[in-house]
């Protein structure tokens, strides 16, 4: 079994309709059934049009806010490529980013390829894991909506996050739909064979 972490600060970036709210409601009740003290917080303005968002969850003894502070995160979660420029306050060289390689296009605007943010990441962090769920979703799954819970199941499985695997699956079963549940429990599993 594993020892009772103090806290741990994750912050996820992304585009609205990436799934961002459901991954931290997801962490949330999986962290509760872990018995920790849990605080969240979401910020999303255009979230419905593809606008930026980005969400915190915070778990472990004595949790008073749900804001991580400036370099306070421990894990950072981007569903989409540019969207971790905007996560990099929250890092310090002990940071994980797990970044899904999928860009939404910017009508008239030059997208910065994947090794600028690169670089410019590994100013802040050693620990860049760079995974193109998105496209391995789509692949063999037929849908890249469920990138999210790809990256969860690798979190996981490279205990990138100190939750138990049978934690997540509850949290699974209890945030998803029905109808999209199995989907969802079978990527999860996919994932954690990804090396």
């Amino acid at each position: 079994m594993k020892n009772k972490i103090e806290n741990f600060n994750i912050v996820i970036v992304g585009v609205g309709g990436q799934g961002l709210l459901t991954l931290l409601q997801i962490l949330n009740e999986a962290a509760l059934k872990e018995g920790y003290e849990v605080k969240s917080a979401e910020v999303h303005g255009l979230s419905q049009r593809g606008g930026s968002v980005e969400v915190y969850c915070r778990f472990g003894k004595d949790i008073f806010s749900p804001l991580v502070k400036k370099g306070g995160a421990n894990l950072i979660i981007s569903l989409e490529t540019q969207e971790t420029l905007r996560g990099i306050h929250f890092s310090s060289e002990k940071t994980t980013f797990l970044i899904n390689n999928f860009f939404v296009p910017i009508p008239d605007q030059n997208v910065p390829k994947i090794k600028e943010i690169s670089k410019i990441l590994e100013k802040f962090s050693k620990k860049i894991v760079l995974i193109p769920a998105s496209e391995i979703c789509k692949k063999e799954f037929g849908t890249d909506v469920i990138a999210g819970i790809y990256l969860l199941g690798h979190s996981i499985s490279k205990n990138l996050i100190p939750l138990k695997s049978n934690s997540i699956i509850f949290a699974i079963k209890k945030v998803i739909p029905e109808k999209y549940l199995d989907l969802n429990l079978k990527i999860f599993q996919f994932a954690k064979k990804f090396e």
